[in-house]
């Protein structure tokens, strides 16, 4: 995953904190409220841009309405599940700083990944990938890449730039069956088109709004 500042760092942000609520979700209450602590510590205090977690045990206490032997007992569990990691020991008049093992966190989730959906499943594991040694997208097998002066080559164009994943699985493989008065798409399958029509109309209605405003759309 890359690291969740600049550009794209907010979605990055929540996919983390996402997937880490869904996988404890998915387990015992237990584990469920360590990982609510966690998530708790993280939105309240981690420093995202310096990978840094910089904290004194009395301050988590109250943040998690307990007593300083539970934060001491409950961060050294998640030391030792490898989700946090120790960059300088507390010592007299300093706290301890941590950093936060995002790559890890991922790869113990990422069973859990395609509960939150196919885009989110996509997103992650294209960004665990290795980076192509060129800025060429791969298409959607048995997809072209989007050209042409058409209205939906245009609007194809924008969203493949605004997120090449997705594009690559949901987008590619729509085809045109109109385009004159109204744009209509035809997805390859029921699923598909179901899934377009609930997550991602709203991505394609904006495009379309850039390149052709007032322009109806349907997706069949």
């Amino acid at each position: 995953m890359k690291k969740a500042v600049g550009r794209g760092g907010g979605t990055r942000k929540y996919d983390l904190l996402t997937v880490l609520a869904v996988h404890a979700l998915a387990r015992d209450k237990g584990f469920q409220r360590q990982a609510l602590r966690l998530i708790s510590l993280v939105t309240a205090r981690y420093n995202w841009q310096n990978d840094l977690l910089s904290i004194g045990q009395e301050e988590i206490a109250r943040l998690w309405s307990v007593d300083v032997r539970t934060v001491k007992r409950e961060m050294a569990a998640f030391r030792e599940r490898g989700w946090l990691v120790e960059k300088r020991p507390a010592a007299r008049g300093r706290v301890a700083q941590y950093g936060l093992a995002i790559a890890k966190i991922l790869e113990d989730t990422r069973a859990d990944w395609i509960r939150v959906g196919p885009d989110l499943d996509v997103r992650l594991r294209t960004e665990d990938a290795p980076e192509p040694a060129a800025s060429t997208v791969i298409p959607f097998p048995g997809a072209a890449l989007p050209s042409g002066e058409s209205l939906w080559g245009q609007v194809s164009r924008r969203l493949l730039a605004e997120d090449a994943s997705i594009h690559r699985v949901w987008f590619a493989a729509l085809e045109p069956v109109d385009e004159a008065g109204e744009l209509v798409l035809r997805a390859p399958s029921g699923f598909h088109a179901a899934y377009v029509q609930t997550h991602l109309i709203g991505r394609i209605a904006a495009a379309l709004a850039v390149v052709a405003p007032e322009m109806p759309l349907r997706i069949l």
